[in-house]
């Protein structure tokens, strides 16, 4: 039986396509690759083992390298997907809103929305009046909003999370304990609509 390779980070290199096409491809729809842990067989029959940090998320065209210094090339595998249209950019930014809600991961388009096959929330889609069309593509949803995955609640990452927004919220309102809140921006909502 061959060796299991081992996969423990992102390559440190860029390569042009060319050098990439040849490579050994780890094909993943996207509920896999959102897991920082798993086994698979890249696409020239090599069984893998995945340790990348946790929180990963793995996009299409991403580098990783092995532990004998193998370059892996990560492509989207085709998976049941919804794309939703609507006829007003209000309609889909709608969709987008209640999808948001929920926590689902989308992938934005310029005139659409996809996100993973599911019964419940093309039932809901449907009922807020946008059209929904079953099929078979790669999906790409957007990443989290501080650069991590897709993470909610109080799992094991949260800590880092919550570490993370507040480092964000410090240094945009950095200042000692003795100097007064001045900054460009007010904190006053108070404001006129009045022409001058």
């Amino acid at each position: 039986m061959p060796p299991i390779v081992r996969i423990e980070k992102y390559a440190d290199c860029e390569i042009h396509e060319a050098e990439r096409r040849p490579l050994p491809k780890l094909v993943l729809p996207f509920d896999l690759r959102r897991k920082s842990r798993l086994r698979a067989t890249l696409t020239d029959g090599t069984e893998a083992a995945l340790f990348l940090p946790r929180g990963s998320v793995l996009r299409d065209g991403d580098l990783l390298e092995a532990e004998d210094g193998t370059l892996i090339r990560v492509e989207s595998a085709l998976e049941d997907i919804l794309r939703v249209t609507a006829e007003t950019p209000y309609a889909l930014m709608r969709a987008a809103y209640h999808l948001g809600n929920r926590h689902t991961p989308i992938e934005l388009g310029k005139d659409f929305l996809k996100l993973e096959a599911d019964p419940v929330l093309q039932e809901m889609l449907v009922q807020l009046g946008v059209t929904v069309r079953e099929e078979t593509s790669q999906f790409q949803p957007e990443g989290g909003a501080y650069g991590g995955g897709y993470r909610h609640g109080h799992d094991e990452t949260f800590t880092e999370d919550y570490l993370l927004a507040n480092k964000v919220f410090s240094e945009h309102h950095a200042h000692s304990d003795h100097e007064p809140h001045r900054h460009a921006h007010s904190h006053d909502d108070s404001h006129s609509h009045e022409d001058s």
